[in-house]
């Protein structure tokens, strides 16, 4: 109910709906009195009712589309399934699953701490720049961790003995070498749709020919068969990769477009789509040859996130590729340490927690494979200082307050170790020495 006052020539309303928003002072000034309706800069009480009436009925609109929105919702639920739409607040914050990728420094680049599940990843470069083995280091701790890995090797070229040598289990690892590119693509379907797979990996997208191409002559012109069947693909088995936490890494070469005067050149094959479904890109380029006298003994590797769905892109990471045994675990914690102020160098030595770890890195490393424990120590205090791998959920318990949670977070970078732990890793580095 609506009531007007007049006092001094001045009218005053007085109203208990909960809906009345007027959009002009509370208070009602008639300039001039007498008869008619009252009004001041164009506002009168039939006004003042229209405008009661507008928002009460907005209220009730307001109800009637949360009303609706949740009959949709369930209406989606019954013909769905439960699960196929829902808010956000309702799903729970669960952090990314990664696979390691061998490399500490590629792992930190990536911001996750490793290749993240369920996503497609493409790892192009240049030949011989360690595309496959970085591909299989990541299959070996994909095994090592219990998951089934597939090996789609288009190119017919996969060593067992090497992939041996990086520690994959070639008795437990499914291997296809199709005949094209469509029976190649949809192996890879049925693999993942099975929902049993943690890994696979096609290698490479440039050796998916179409079947058209090989049943056709030599000179034969099929144009974009390639990229059509890589989208196609795409599109399918997109979907089951998220749904049953696979992750699909392409190996991809590079070509160069003709007539490009500015900018680079370099494209990679299978058309467009594949970068649009990539969630991660690396591009891996060999920088340096690394020499023992002036035998070559491997290379030096930079790997460029040029694409990162789940974390910041444009991160660097170089590492060793040694030949025969892949990527150097040991080298990378090496550099990673000196660079984050774990491991000192002095000179030619290096330093960690007092005890020298040998001089020059060649004999720091060797130390550090002869102590894998010592290793993880180095590893994980440098995942810690950068975030990586850190669940917020270990840190603090729900409800805790927020001065016991910030100490609880920075409580792992500032552990120190038990004194037994470190008379024996003393006692390892005095043995060493000895």
């Amino acid at each position: 109910m609506l009531r007007l006052t007049l006092k001094s020539n001045i009218y005053s309303y007085e109203t208990s709906d909960p809906c009345f928003r007027p959009e002009f002072p509370g208070v009602i000034h008639r300039p001039e009195p007498g008869p008619g309706a009252l009004s001041v800069a164009g506002v009168s009480v039939m006004d003042v009712k229209r405008s009661t009436q507008a928002n009460r009925v907005e209220a009730m609109a307001g109800t009637d589309r949360e009303k609706a929105l949740d009959a949709a919702l369930a209406q989606i639920e019954r013909q769905f399934g439960k699960g196929a739409v829902m808010r956000m607040g309702e799903r729970p914050n669960e952090p990314i699953e990664v696979i390691p990728t061998g490399s500490t420094a590629l792992d930190v680049a990536l911001g996750v701490g490793g290749i993240p599940r369920g996503r497609v990843v493409e790892v192009y470069g240049p030949e011989s720049s360690g595309k496959t083995t970085l591909t299989l280091h990541a299959v070996a701790n994909a095994q090592k961790a219990g998951g089934s890995v597939a090996f789609i090797d288009a190119e017919h070229a996969l060593d067992p003995e090497y992939a041996k040598k990086l520690g994959v289990d070639t008795d437990a690892l499914i291997l296809s070498q199709p005949d094209n590119g469509e029976q190649a693509l949809e192996i890879t379907d049925m693999l993942v749709r099975s929902g049993a797979l943690d890994l696979i990996v096609i290698d490479s997208v440039a050796a998916l020919v179409p079947r058209a191409e090989i049943e056709g002559e030599m000179g034969d012109s099929h144009v974009g068969l390639q990229a059509r069947l890589m989208s196609q693909a795409l599109r399918k088995i997109t979907s089951a990769l998220n749904q049953s936490k696979t992750t699909a890494i392409f190996i991809n070469q590079l070509r160069e477009k003709i007539g490009v005067m500015f900018g680079s050149p370099e494209t990679t094959t299978g058309g467009r789509a594949l970068k649009f479904y990539a969630s991660v890109r690396i591009d891996i380029r060999r920088i340096e040859t690394l020499k023992d006298g002036t035998e070559a003994v491997g290379n030096r590797t930079r790997c460029k996130v040029v694409k990162n769905k789940v974390a910041p892109p444009f991160k660097q990471a170089e590492f060793d590729i040694l030949y025969g045994q892949g990527i150097s675990r040991e080298g990378g914690l090496i550099d990673m340490g000196v660079e984050h102020g774990f491991i000192r160098k002095s000179g030619a030595w290096y330093t960690y927690e007092g005890d020298q770890l040998g001089q020059g890195k060649e004999n720091a490393r060797n130390f550090l494979k002869d102590n894998p424990d010592l290793a993880n120590e180095v590893e994980k205090k440098i995942k810690e200082k950068l975030g990586i791998g850190v669940k917020p959920a270990d840190l603090a318990e729900p409800g805790a307050d927020a001065a016991g949670a910030a100490a609880d977070a920075e409580a792992p970078a500032k552990s120190v170790p038990a004194p037994a732990a470190k008379g024996a890793k003393g006692t390892k580095a005095a043995a060493a020495k000895s």
